[in-house]
């Protein structure tokens, strides 16, 4: 088991944004996070990262209580792509992946063999060889992903945190970014648990998906357990057709109307 979260809950103010959460992350999984806008499945990614602090309720990483484990640990062990990236216009792709040693970096601060090594790796890795030398911003939507994507690998995490990571895409874009979480996921044993809009896509490439509602758990499951239409009614406000992808083993709806 990679995490366990234990009845967290988050507020913002005094607004509850997350409520009595508990789930566990195995190792090796996909696990999307779905829910309507506003639900809070940011936050729990957030929470689950320690970029904000559960009001109650503890995070386990590999058994130990993030609240004492060093920062700096926490970034070689898992990495976050928040939903919104910001980077200076002059920057090489290569750079931006460079970063990602950060974690890793002696006393000098300085990229030694090895880490030049891991940032070629992680450059190989998301196809994004022939472009080391491009400035980021000249990218497209699709490789631009790519190279925030390569930037969490060269941290060499166990543990990618994906935040929205088809947001603004097209749709050929989506499906590269998501096809390439899964190969990852499949050849590194990389453990992703990520948020995503797209329900038909949450249920192709996860293991396992979380339904939050105003800020509660309300399903855990299989996708075949999820894409159900009692829950994209309930949840979704959708009646909609439900059949199976028999090629790709999971389940996928076409939606019929909005439910008043």
């Amino acid at each position: 088991m990679e995490m366990r979260i234990e009845n967290i809950s988050v507020n913002y103010g005094e607004k509850r944004a997350i409520r009595n959460a508990n789930f566990d992350i195995n190792t090796g999984q996909i696990v999307t996070i779905i829910g309507p806008n506003g639900s809070g499945k940011s936050t729990l990614v957030k929470a689950m990262s320690r970029c904000i602090k559960p009001t109650e309720g503890n995070i386990y990483l590999e058994g130990i209580n993030i609240k004492n484990i060093n920062t700096k640990i926490i970034a070689q062990k898992m990495a976050i792509l928040p939903q919104v990236k910001n980077v200076s216009s002059d920057i090489s792709v290569e750079e931006l992946v460079s970063y990602g040693r950060y974690p890793h970096l002696k006393f000098s601060k300085r990229l030694g063999k090895e880490d030049i090594e891991i940032v070629d790796w992680a450059l190989e890795k998301t196809g994004l060889i022939h472009l080391r030398k491009r400035f980021v911003a000249t990218l497209s939507g699709g490789e631009r992903q790519r190279a925030w994507i390569a930037m969490s690998l060269a941290q060499k995490p166990k543990i990618l945190l994906l935040d929205e990571p088809t947001t603004f895409l097209d749709i050929s874009y989506q499906v590269e970014v998501l096809e390439l979480v899964k190969e990852l996921n499949q050849t590194l044993g990389l453990t992703v648990v990520m948020v995503l809009h797209d329900l038909n896509q949450a249920a192709r490439y996860s293991d396992k998906i979380l339904v939050i509602k105003n800020g509660e758990l309300c399903e855990i499951g299989k996708p075949d357990k999820i894409i159900k239409e009692k829950l994209l009614k309930d949840i979704f406000k959708i009646n909609a057709d439900i059949y199976e992808d028999k090629i790709n083993n999971c389940p996928y709806f076409i939606p019929r109307k909005k439910v008043t």
